[in-house]
């Protein structure tokens, strides 16, 4: 199946969606957003990353900046951080360049390594984007964090690959609707920029039915 390219999604949120699925249909299907020292910090460090369509030679390493990638395939677009050409025996031809490149991309991230995959899939889907816009095979990128400011190298399995189209179907899936789900609160819901907006404490509501219930005990009591 191929997706029309009105019908792509942001690529970057993969991580919105893995974080928290209500999070991303606010974001992305209700067009709400609000910022904090968190996404300010994101946003200043991706500036540095990206400089569009900006390349530069380091002997044998050609470097892209902010390079524009899409997968009619998951119907997603956006842009890659920074996008290495290693020269090699393998890979990919360039113009107006000789010889063969490996690809290899890398994302920036603030903080240090998470807990959950959200950013490893968001590395993951920009492989499956490159590896279709370029007719290629990508084995593995690189998260580079500001905190740790290191790069770790992730391989990009079969199994990353599944859960990547399995999410973007579900997001696909989501947005068709127009569905915003409720979720339950949890301690990241106060680091999450959206929190004002979304009030999490009301989707922990109780239902009609123990509403009912729990009033009807009270009178017994009384």
């Amino acid at each position: 199946m191929e997706y029309k390219e009105e019908d792509y999604l942001m690529l970057s949120g993969i991580q919105h969606y893995v974080f928290c699925r209500r999070q991303w249909a606010l974001i992305h299907i209700e067009k709400q957003w609000e910022e904090n020292v968190r996404t300010i910090e994101g946003q200043l460090i991706h500036q540095k990353a990206h400089d569009k369509f900006f390349s530069e030679t380091r002997g044998n390493i050609i470097i892209s900046r902010g390079m524009p990638v899409y997968s009619a395939s998951l119907g997603t677009n956006g842009e890659c951080d920074v996008v290495e050409f290693h020269r090699g025996t393998s890979g990919v031809t360039l113009h107006g360049k000789e010889g063969l490149f490996e690809v290899v991309p890398i994302e920036y991230k603030r903080g240090k390594e998470k807990e959950n995959d959200a950013d490893v899939l968001q590395l993951a889907a920009q492989v499956m984007c490159l590896e279709e816009m370029l007719c290629c095979s990508i084995s593995k990128g690189y998260l580079y964090y500001n905190e740790t400011r290191r790069r770790l190298e992730v391989l990009i399995s079969e199994e990353l690959r599944k859960k990547v189209k399995d999410m973007f179907l579900e997001m696909h899936q989501m947005y068709d609707r127009r569905y915003t789900p409720k979720v339950k609160r949890t301690k990241r819901c106060n680091a999450c920029s959206l929190k004002d907006i979304c009030i999490p404490v009301l989707c922990s509501n109780k239902s009609v039915s123990t509403y009912i219930n729990d009033a009807l005990l009270e009178d017994k009591v009384e």
